[in-house]
């Protein structure tokens, strides 16, 4: 159903544009960013009025033989030694205002990176690779910090200094010195741009292999029972190791690529610095430059190159932050296929009445999952819908749910087309017990508590109680406070299902979904389940999806579900009568629940 994915965003979409989603961050902390320009000024004040002194240091040293006369170059030391502090003074400066914008940044990036992912469907979230994913958000991150801090610091003002000293130079002595500067800085630059063009695209390998070796590790240890089943452990390490050999020869490629850039660079600024210093030496013996000049003057090309040198480096260095942030921000591009609409209106909580009005609905346009489906829920009436599997029983749960909007027809709650609701309180309204239950990594008391996190305790040990789990609980050393591991992997798929049955309970919804939430459930588990749930259902309405045709006899009606079309609906007993799709279903059942039944010796 979705088109183009953020994993599907081409490589060589990265630009310069990326750089104008940064500026609202920066406009957050207006004065602080005008006081870190003004301390960058100040500091390259400084920084370009260090050859002067030192100029008149050395041409003082020279010219001066009498002792007393000495104080002048030691008064020109001490103001040296002054403005070059000045200079780092106010450049640490710089760093502690800015730092501050740069973390909100990243703070305000990441928050809206995470909401943005709640936000797009479920279609979506079926089709990612979490380790990637993570990976992906994580180097954005890093990323944003170096960009947000040498956009504004460094590049700018690095080439404000290279002008400001090749006109100084050409003003101060002649246009030579101004000439090897401009030619050197336009070769180093071109060269810098081409190099890192060039290269980049093993840093993009580089990062495509770390990404997918993440997600190989992750898929494997989220995976870990499934593995030790089949004793894959050689085959999964085959496969990671595979990944790392190629992460490994895109960082050897990205390597080899760095050298030949660093190279290149230090061979320019070497030829640039040389041919600066030889015509410097050349008009010093003909006496048309002090000692001092030449002093200067070597100062000045050191000053400029080595700013430029690290210009080098912070483009190399923002051109791979742009790299590692692409996808994130091509994350804030993605748009969910379920929307609120523009008007839409929260949700009139009512009795709970549910009816599906002519639903069609498809993943893929080739292959229809429901043909018209139409039935009716009225408040407070327990509905199950059965049938075999692949009919489109839980695909139903999602369009109330609205995960997905239907190709065709309408959902009603209480009178209200849910498309035009909003989601959250849409689904505030619905309490749903999955089939297949993933707990969060934390007590078994915060795992139902999600259900309604402004609960009480109290409030939680009932549903606790009313979903049969204090048994269990009681028998644990840490009771309700016990851990359950990441997705709930130390406890039991009964478990686990009793701890989502005691959350939707806790929400207390005028609506319940329960798809399969017996399924892990052994007999008498579930019996005592299903009379609970019989209790519930007096008082709200619910929607039972079931395998198990002995879930439901209780239900006030019965929806068959055979192909994406129902084909037959009553009750229990009426189904069994009419001898069609229903009783079939469960005279199957009967025979393979006999078959498994234990003989008694």
């Amino acid at each position: 159903m979705r088109g183009r994915s953020y994993q599907q965003v081409k490589f060589n979409e990265v630009n310069w544009r990326t750089l104008a989603s940064l500026v609202p961050y920066l406009m957050e902390f207006r004065t602080r960013v005008v006081l870190a320009l003004l301390c960058l000024i100040a500091a390259k004040i400084a920084s370009v009025g260090l050859p002067f002194i030192l100029k008149d240091v050395v041409d003082s040293l020279d010219t001066q033989r009498n002792d007393a006369l000495m104080l002048m170059p030691l008064g020109l030391l001490i103001a040296y030694g002054a403005v070059r502090f000045a200079n780092v003074l106010f450049g640490e400066l710089r760093d502690t205002l800015f730092g501050r914008v740069t973390e909100r940044a990243m703070r305000r990036v990441g928050l809206k990176v995470f909401e943005h992912l709640h936000a797009l469907d479920l279609d979506f979230h079926l089709n990612r690779q979490t380790g990637g994913l993570s990976r992906d958000i994580e180097r954005g991150n890093a990323g944003i910090s170096f960009l947000m801090r040498f956009m504004v610091f460094n590049i700018g003002p690095t080439l404000l200094e290279v002008l400001l000293v090749m006109g100084l130079l050409w003003w101060n002595y002649h246009v030579g010195f101004a000439l090897i500067v401009g030619v050197a800085v336009v070769c180093y630059v071109t060269f810098s741009v081409v190099a890192t063009e060039w290269r980049t695209h093993f840093l993009r390998q580089m990062n495509t292999a770390e990404s997918q070796a993440s997600t190989r590790a992750i898929d494997s240890l989220l995976n870990f029972e499934t593995v030790k089943y089949f004793a894959n452990e050689k085959e999964e390490a085959r496969l990671y190791d595979k990944g790392l050999a190629e992460w490994e020869l895109a960082r050897r490629k990205n390597r080899l690529s760095l050298f030949a850039l660093n190279g290149g660079q230090a061979l320019i600024i070497a030829i640039a610095m040389t041919s600066a210093l030889v015509l410097a030496a050349y008009d010093v013996t003909r006496g048309q430059m002090t000692l001092g000049d030449f002093v200067l003057v070597n100062a000045f090309m050191m000053q400029v190159f080595m700013p430029l040198n690290f210009l080098g480096f912070v483009y190399r260095e923002m051109k791979g932050s742009l790299a590692n942030i692409e996808k994130m921000f091509a994350l804030l591009k993605e748009k969910p296929q379920v929307t609120d609409q523009a008007d839409a209106q929260p949700l009139l909580a009512g009795p709970g009445a549910i009816h599906f009005e002519g639903i069609k609905f498809h993943y893929q346009s080739q292959r229809p999952i429901l043909k018209g489906v139409e039935f009716t829920v009225e408040p407070k009436q327990k509905v199950a819908i059965v049938g075999a599997s692949g009919a489109g029983k839980s695909t139903l749960s999602k369009l109330l749910l609205r995960f997905f909007d239907p190709a065709e027809g309408r959902v009603l709650i209480d009178g209200q087309d849910i498309r035009q609701v909003t989601q959250t309180s849409l689904r505030r309204a619905i309490g749903v017990v999955p089939q297949d239950t993933v707990l969060f990594n934390t007590s078994i008391l915060e795992n139902v508590r999600y259900g309604k996190v402004e609960a009480s305790d109290d409030e939680v040990m009932e549903a606790i109680r009313l979903a049969h789990l204090d048994g269990f609980i009681e028998q644990l050393p840490e009771g309700v406070q016990t851990q359950v591991g990441e997705r709930g992997l130390k406890l039991s798929g009964g478990e686990k299902q009793r701890v989502a049955i005691a959350r939707a309970l806790l929400k207390r919804p005028p609506i319940m979904v329960f798809d399969e939430a017996t399924s892990s459930l052994d007999s008498r588990s579930e019996q005592a389940i299903l009379q609970a749930l019989e209790e519930i259902s007096r008082e709200q309405t619910t929607l039972v999806i079931a395998h198990r045709l002995s879930t439901v006899v209780d239900a006030d009606r019965i929806l068959v579900l055979d192909k994406g079309q129902i084909v037959e609906q009553g009750t229990h007993d009426d189904l069994l009568a009419s001898d069609g799709h229903y009783a079939r279903l469960w005279r199957l059942q009967q025979r393979e629940q006999e078959s498994v039944e234990p003989v008694e010796m």
